[in-house]
């Protein structure tokens, strides 16, 4: 890059994001660390410019339409506009279907989906308008189906189809979009997923692990090495692709 770009990373106040942010951070991207409770980003932002990079902390709701268009708005004032875009905020509401709620559904659709949406429907102005652009979606292994996620699972198949969408849509204007599925990555996530199970998260790891072909769970930082590459020069040429970085083929 000869001059910094900015990249945007939702939900990085923990777990992947943070991991993502700061990868980035470190390959020389001005950062903007959105999650819900700006305050919440703090360590993010500090983590990164204490390795001498530059991070601003931006609070926003993604599901709310208002917001997000402020947090653009703030992003591209005070970073530069933004031409990377990594949509990673998630939430889980877990429950088997004949006790999921209408609301848990809702929220779990509002975050991945509508968030997903709103963001890249307002970043892309930026992207069109430079004729470059790198696109993330955080998908997951539970959109090939899982026990106890029908909000979950749907939501991350879906940005599946909307990432590949927008690979045809904005291709034209230099601008990849590409989607991640991780399998089993150990975070604050996961282990809330082990408490639904009432399994201690120790045990969850090791019977994780064990059905894994490289015999390990994943780490956010095996997620940002791949974001890294997709949102790179040299990976141009891929789009609309869906790489599940699970240890193992998920198909």
């Amino acid at each position: 890059m000869t001059e910094p770009r900015t990249a945007i990373v939702t939900g990085a106040a923990r777990g992947i994001g943070a991991a993502v942010a700061q990868r980035l951070a470190s390959d020389g991207f001005q950062i903007a660390v959105v999650d819900l409770d700006e305050s919440s980003c703090a360590a993010t932002v500090d983590a990164i410019t204490s390795a001498g990079g530059t991070a601003l902390a931006v609070g926003a709701d993604v599901s709310n339409e208002e917001q997000v268009k402020a947090a653009i708005e703030r992003i591209a004032a005070e970073l530069g506009a933004p031409t990377v875009l990594v949509n990673n905020a998630g939430i889980l509401r877990d429950n088997l279907l004949f006790k999921m709620t209408v609301e848990d559904w809702d929220l779990v659709m509002g975050v991945h989906l509508r968030g997903s949406f709103l963001m890249t429907k307002y970043a892309q102005k930026h992207m069109t308008e430079a004729g470059y652009g790198r696109i993330v979606n955080l998908s997951s292994t539970s959109a090939l189906g899982n026990r106890g996620q029908a909000n979950y699972s749907a939501a991350k198949a879906g940005l599946q189809g909307f990432t590949k969408t927008l690979a045809i849509e904005l291709g034209k204007f230099g601008i990849t979009a590409n989607a991640i599925a991780p399998g089993f990555i150990q975070t604050d996530m996961t282990a809330a997923t082990a408490e639904r199970m009432k399994v201690p998260f120790d045990d969850f790891i090791k019977f994780s692990a064990d059905q894994i072909p490289v015999q390990r769970v994943g780490q956010p930082e095996d997620i940002a090495h791949t974001a890294s590459f997709l949102v790179s020069e040299g990976a141009g040429f891929v789009s609309g692709q869906v790489i599940y970085v699970a240890g193992g083929p998920k198909d």
